[in-house]
């Protein structure tokens, strides 16, 4: 007797995504360093100077981690409430931060304790940051306004009262030391001008402004708020540029790859996307296990850092070529493929005696369920939900055999409401499948003949029945639209063609 042959499962294309450059550059990071902060992590910055230190500002403290430490190296603990936005001065020897209790902390990264207080806010303040020529500061506070200081003498040198709402983002200009934008609950981001005693520019955002970015070279402005992030140009006097919308919650924070064409936004909905600079369309994203309220990427884009709701520090490292030197000298390492089958090519000599070991088989239960000539059961097996939704090929494969073998018709009868139905639902979802269109056609004409007798006695069969038909129907109409726009097509190229001549050589001349 011959041995049963296992089903062969066809290997149909993958109707995956689209694999580009961004998703191999964005996709060549490790799995994610998790470290567990004492509250929600509120603000990350990284250093400018080498070895990008970061900061990561988390309820009462402010820790600063190594590029790849997973331990502070040091840490910030002078706060009597919540702290807020550690920022870096652009030497990386000072470090500023905001807190609840309203009072602005300047620190010596190398020290300990508080270098000035600086105090005149009456709420808390969200927003910190040193001016270019690295002598001031700009602070917003709860108390809708924002303030210059001066760091040698820690006085106040200029307020603003210009925003109706609480202030809870802003920077400074990195080319001008007199220019600064904050934006606000109010909905609106405004340019100051340390020169002049009011706002230069504003614009309307139209939701609470969550983050504010600009560009390396200052002519465009990114702001994020709502479900909205906006591109604003600063040189037409704060004309809208554009305006994106690919999150479903509050964007909480953005942030600028390193050659400045990616801007990354995160939100609440758990996602990071990646946009490029010169369409804005998304080109790739990123998800984490909870609401994400900081991000903040490494120079030369060598780590993400993002801080979420949940008191965790997410830091994903880039693959640098070591690693890939290293796995590829493990794979070197591993035994070659002569190991595995050596003796297996031994040939037995005239005189041997060869013994040989039966090979167990194992096979798939539908195809134990072949074996034994049970139909019915077989294709039910190939039914089963985690089948029919993750591997339909499988179930594809199931009813291929059962047609070749001639007992399609006989798997398909004598099914009740529950059965029909799951059938039913499986056309219905794989029908107009161009990789499997050929062998459903069949089976759904073998069901209709079936069960034509039955139609009306089931609302619900009666209602996968005619949805069936809409389908049916509806790729049938997109067919003739196809074919009839292939027409043109072919009359159009026809057309565009240059004449050839072709010689008459078969027929005879008149006299």
């Amino acid at each position: 007797m011959a041995s049963f042959k296992p089903t062969k499962i066809q290997v149909y294309p993958k109707l995956g995504e689209k694999v580009t450059q961004d998703t191999l550059y964005w996709k060549n990071y490790k799995a994610p360093v998790q470290i567990k902060e004492f509250g929600a992590v509120t603000s990350i910055d990284f250093s400018p100077v080498t070895p990008h230190n970061f900061a990561v500002t988390a309820f009462t403290r402010i820790h600063i981690y190594g590029p790849f430490s997973q331990e502070p190296v040091k840490s910030f603990t002078r706060f009597k409430d919540t702290a807020y936005c550690g920022r870096f001065r652009s030497d990386g020897q000072l470090l500023v931060a905001g807190c609840e209790d309203s009072v602005v902390r300047l620190f010596d990264v190398s020290g300990k304790v508080a270098l000035r207080l600086f105090k005149g806010h009456t709420k808390a303040v969200h927003l910190t940051d040193f001016t270019s020529d690295r002598y001031q500061i700009l602070t917003g506070s709860d108390d809708y306004t924002c303030r210059l200081w001066d760091i040698p003498n820690a006085t106040e040198l200029t307020t603003y009262r210009e925003h109706t709402d609480y202030i809870r983002c802003g920077v400074t200009s990195k080319l001008n030391r007199d220019l600064f934008i904050t934006g606000s609950y109010d909905h609106t981001v405004k340019l100051f001008d340390a020169r002049v005693e009011k706002s230069v520019i504003t614009m309307d955002h139209g939701q609470p402004v969550e983050s504010v970015l600009l560009y390396p070279s200052e002519g465009l402005l990114v702001s994020a708020g709502g479900r909205h992030v906006k591109v604003w140009d600063l040189l037409k006097g704060g004309q809208p540029l554009v305006s994106l919308k690919n999150h479903h919650k509050t964007v909480t924070s953005l942030a600028l790859s390193s050659n400045g064409q990616r801007l990354l936004s995160a939100s609440l909905d758990r996602h990071v996307k990646v946009y490029s600079t010169t369409n804005y369309k998304v080109v790739h994203n990123f998800d984490y296990a909870a609401s994400i309220l900081s991000l903040a990427l490494a120079p030369d884009d060598e780590s993400i850092v993002v801080g979420m709701t949940n008191s965790i520090l997410s830091i994903k490292h880039r693959k640098n070529q070591e690693d890939s030197k290293e796995i590829a000298g493990q794979q070197r390492r591993r035994p070659s493929y002569r190991v595995f089958v050596k003796g297996k090519n031994y040939v037995p000599k005239q005189d041997d005696y060869l013994v040989s070991k039966p090979v167990k088989e194992h096979l798939a239960k539908y195809d134990k369920q072949l074996r034994r000539f049970n139909v019915s059961k077989a294709l039910d097996t190939a039914l089963e939900t985690w089948i029919r939704f993750r591997k339909p090929e499988i179930t594809m494969a199931v009813i291929k055999e059962l047609d070749r073998r001639g007992t399609l018709k006989n798997a398909l009868a004598g099914r009740d409401e529950r059965g029909l139905s799951q059938l039913l639902n499986f056309l219905i979802g794989n029908f107009v499948d161009a990789r499997f269109t050929p062998v459903l056609v069949t089976a759904a004409e073998m069901i209709l003949d079936i069960y034509q007798s039955i139609i009306g006695q089931s609302p619900l069969v009666d209602r996968q029945l005619l949805r069936l038909q809409d389908l049916v129907e509806k790729e049938l109409d997109y067919q003739k639209e196809l074919l009839e726009v292939l027409g043109m097509l072919d009359t159009m190229f026809a057309s565009s063609l240059p004449r050839k001549e072709v010689p008459c050589s078969g027929i005879g001349k008149l006299e």
